[in-house]
């Protein structure tokens, strides 16, 4: 590839702006892509995604559009960052469009809720002769607007759209590390969307930084060992999409998810708080599905059972406590120490 390349981005939300934003620093001519129309022509004609991104200007070198055959038909290097309810429709809208060599890569923290599928499973049915990726890491938006220094994992088996993703998104304050677990990345961007939730409630209920403590810390034993079962390596969760990201979305109520915890625990309605908040916070459908799929595999996850009996069947909080601190005293990290010994 050329120094300076035709990249697009598929989907004007927060994280998508930044992405086109950055890659649009570094030279690159950049198409934005959104599915609202009158959107498009607002942010093209202000220069500005009032609606996610108010007070960050965009670079001359991006053009926001909704046409999607135009927005990929000559790119080389395609980032999805739309919503996981839309990742698989967006694909099959650009499948007769785009060059054949595009390498494509997913921003989406989620997982399609009837197949469990994640984002780069979807990509390779879709498109299963283009090379992926899978971008994901503690990278709240607002705070990568400004500028402050963020960190975040190119994941793909793939060495050529590691280097890509890297030199096309690389800056001063923007670093991005690689890896080649695919699945382990992406289900440390999607699992800890749930946690945040629970954090997030606990915070409104006042409980204290010990709470908050033990539950990030068995967030992460349920992550893994929930992403261990379907075939991810356990030390991906040490790193930045893991722990990283676990961290982040936990403590920041710059996090929707942590926002939807925070509302819930003050006594909010789903449906209303959803409402208000205005943009998708996946952890609400990926906890109905993470629930489903851990319950057919066998899978141990207490704070996903505890929190889906809240969020869904209006348990009360100090119910659930009461259940998850009189439950089986087991291994610290079963990895070291296996369950039960």
């Amino acid at each position: 590839m050329s120094h300076h390349q035709a990249i697009t981005v598929l989907g004007g939300g927060s994280f998508g702006t930044i992405i086109a934003n950055i890659a649009a620093e570094n030279g690159h001519q950049v198409r934005l892509w959104m599915r609202d129309a009158q959107q498009a022509e607002e942010v093209e004609k202000s220069r500005v995604n009032n609606r996610y991104m108010p007070d960050y200007p965009l670079l001359a070198n991006v053009e926001a559009c909704s046409d999607i055959g135009y927005a990929v038909a000559d790119s080389h290097l395609i980032f999805m960052a739309v919503p996981s309810k839309a990742f698989r429709q967006v694909l099959q809208l650009i499948k007769p469009c785009i060059q054949p060599e595009a390498q494509v890569v997913s921003t989406t923290k989620g997982i399609e809720s009837d197949s469990f599928k994640l984002m780069s499973q979807i990509m390779c049915e879709e498109l299963p002769d283009h090379p992926i990726g899978v971008l994901s890491g503690p990278n709240l938006a607002k705070e990568v607007a400004r500028r402050q220094l963020t960190a975040t994992v190119i994941a793909s088996n793939n060495p050529q759209v590691r280097a890509a993703v890297q030199r096309v998104l690389r800056r001063d304050y923007f670093r991005i590390y690689a890896n080649n677990d695919m699945y382990g990345v992406e289900l440390g961007g999607a699992l800890k969307n749930i946690y945040a939730i629970a954090t997030g409630m606990a915070a409104a209920l006042g409980m204290g930084e010990n709470t908050r403590s033990m539950l990030m810390t068995r967030s992460l034993a349920e992550m893994s060992r929930f992403a261990v079962c379907l075939g991810a390596n356990p030390l991906t969760f040490i790193g930045l999409a893991g722990v990283g990201d676990l961290a982040v979305t936990c403590m920041s109520p710059l996090s929707r998810n942590y926002r939807v915890g925070h509302a819930l625990g003050k006594g909010g309605s789903l449906a209303q708080i959803v409402e208000e908040l205005g943009e998708v916070a996946e952890g609400v459908g990926t906890l109905q599905i993470v629930k489903h799929w851990a319950t057919e595999l066998g899978v141990y996850m207490p704070l996903v059972d505890g929190l889906y009996e809240v969020v869904f069947n209006q348990r009360s909080v100090q119910q659930v406590v009461q259940a998850l601190m009189g439950g089986e005293q087991s291994s610290d990290v079963e990895f070291v120490l296996p369950r039960g010994n």
